[in-house]
């Protein structure tokens, strides 16, 4: 086992303020053929009735929206209308897999999902315009990840280097964070075509770091520093800054543990005040969608050891949070997943203003 050095200290970082808590909502001309949208906790909807949904990217100004179950990618109108794009050929809904992640880069949409006995990402032409968005034919990525009921990882990003960056849980098989050998319980580094980048830390590898037991959300600041957040057992949930090569310590490890084999996370969290999913950075923060915790948690990049919860309890679960190109965070609920308990409207995505 490699041994990686303590994770170095931030460079201060001058705090920009962000009020998720009373920021207002952008909420753009509502459809004239739709009813009012639902007040949600001083709020309101800027899209309703969502099924399961887990993953929201942008296409230009568009943004695409997955369903878990229904394997359906969505897009979303300029006044909140959704219209159905594509179901995904080939997933197999089941506990916690199913459709995951979205990631859009140069014309291409890049899914992960939970196909017949493994997690796959594909890519495939996005065509049309906005009103009228379709896909092309899939082509493979990375398959062969292993899949489970629980901890598929499934959050896809490319990073400021052009790299797809794919998350993948433990899909059970607690041992083989640890083994270099097998892609579950890691971050993963690939070209956009699947290849394995010459600079990767382990040769001709695809993986980026390990140790990891189900992290679901990935994001970079503006100096190119990478966060991760991941659930953790029974003990700590967790937000990490990921070095490449590094160790996370699943399963030896969960939380901080002092030990300089494996690199400890920035903070952590009881479970139930977190469970976090998807993450954004903003020019001054990193903000983290919380599931089971039911919070918006907002930790400055300038003191990552501290952080603000917003919305606990109000909106219910929590799944994503993403800048969008208009500046602001949307924010997607989930509470159809079979865990949470819905309200009407449920699920539905919130536009909230950065100040």
């Amino acid at each position: 086992m490699i041994a990686h050095r303590s994770l170095r200290s931030s460079t201060a970082r001058r705090r920009v303020s962000i009020a998720v808590a009373t920021a207002s909502v952008a909420l753009l001309a509502a459809c004239t053929s739709q009813s009012p949208p639902t007040p949600v906790s001083g709020t309101e909807s800027y899209v309703e009735d969502l099924d399961a949904p887990w993953s929201i990217a942008f296409h230009g100004d568009v943004a695409l929206v997955s369903e878990r179950d229904s394997a359906r990618v969505l897009e979303i109108a300029a006044d909140g209308e959704k219209r159905e794009v594509a179901v995904i050929d080939g997933v197999e809904p089941g506990g916690e897999g199913g459709l995951l992640g979205l990631a859009v880069h140069d014309g291409e949409l890049f899914t992960y999902f939970t196909a017949q006995g493994e997690n796959r990402v594909e890519r495939r032409t996005i065509v049309g315009d906005a009103g009228g968005l379709s896909l092309g034919e899939p082509t493979a990525v990375i398959d062969g990840i292993p899949a489970a009921g629980t901890h598929n990882g499934g959050r896809i990003a490319f990073g400021p280097d052009g790299m797809l960056y794919v998350t993948t849980g433990d899909a059970g098989d607690r041992d083989s964070a640890q083994d270099l050998d097998a892609l579950s319980g890691k971050i993963l580094r690939l070209t956009p075509d699947g290849e394995v980048p010459d600079d990767n830390p382990f040769d001709a590898s695809p993986v980026y770091s390990y140790g990891h037991r189900n992290p679901q959300g990935i994001a970079w600041d503006a100096e190119g520093a990478m966060y991760a957040s991941e659930f953790g057992q029974d003990t700590w949930d967790e937000l990490n800054v990921i070095e490449p090569g590094g160790n996370y310590g699943w399963p030896e490890v969960e939380g901080i543990a002092d030990d300089s084999d494996y690199i400890d996370p920035v903070q952590q969290w009881r479970p139930d005040a977190a469970s976090p999913s998807g993450i954004a950075v903003t020019g001054s923060d990193i903000v983290i969608a919380n599931l089971r915790g039911e919070r918006l948690r907002t930790v400055p990049l300038d003191d990552l050891t501290s952080g603000t919860d917003r919305f606990t309890g109000e909106l219910g679960r929590l799944r994503d949070v993403v800048v969008g190109p208009d500046d602001e965070l949307w924010v997607l609920t989930n509470n159809t997943d079979g865990r949470g308990s819905p309200s009407p409207g449920d699920d539905r995505i919130l536009r909230l203003d950065l100040d």
